[in-house]
């Protein structure tokens, strides 16, 4: 997994609870790595649930929601980071249907042999979107962060259902949105 990922969520924990408070939770950890991440490597997946799992012990929170507040946190970063990815989107569900077809095209090349999920739009209309997730990684609760954190950037009120499933060796999701009101 990218380093990018580790060092953005050490980011947000540092914002949330404070850099020695972290530094706390990574010296409490036997990783690899020691806690010590660039945004350009590449590490071990099992160390960023590693991470989560403290980081959920010393907040209180699940595990989940640190996972759905992540997604919240990178799709903010995307924003300001990556503004080009949102040129020409009008709407969340432009901006969702993009992901595969631009968005992870541009994100290999800048990162050659990164991992990405995979992102498949099975329904697209005016107001619906079904939105495909698989990964061979457990992170639908931060795909769902995202999903949320699009929705909320581009002001559409939707409804969000979500469907979990274990198909081929791979984690999955299947998100509904549908327009509100």
């Amino acid at each position: 997994m990218k380093g990018l990922v580790f060092t953005e969520l050490l980011e947000m924990a540092d914002a949330a609870i404070g850099e020695d408070a972290v530094d706390e939770v990574l010296d409490g950890l036997v990783l690899s790595t020691g806690g010590a991440y660039s945004a350009v490597g590449s590490y071990p997946c099992s160390e960023l649930f590693e991470i989560v799992a403290a980081l959920s012990v010393r907040t209180g929170l699940p595990g989940e929601l640190l996972q759905r507040q992540f997604g919240h946190w990178m799709f903010g970063r995307f924003v300001t980071g990556y503004p080009a990815f949102f040129a020409g989107k009008q709407t969340a569900l432009e901006m969702l249907d993009a992901i595969e077809s631009e968005v992870h095209l541009e994100v290999r090349k800048l990162y050659p042999g990164a991992e990405l999920p995979r992102f498949e739009t099975i329904v697209h209309t005016d107001g619906e979107m079904v939105l495909d997730y698989r990964s061979p990684r457990p992170l639908m609760a931060f795909c769902r962060g995202l999903v949320e954190a699009c929705v909320a950037h581009f002001g559409e009120p939707m409804e969000i259902t979500e469907t979990r499933e274990r198909k081929d060796g791979l984690y999955g999701a299947c998100f509904l949105l549908r327009r509100a009101g």
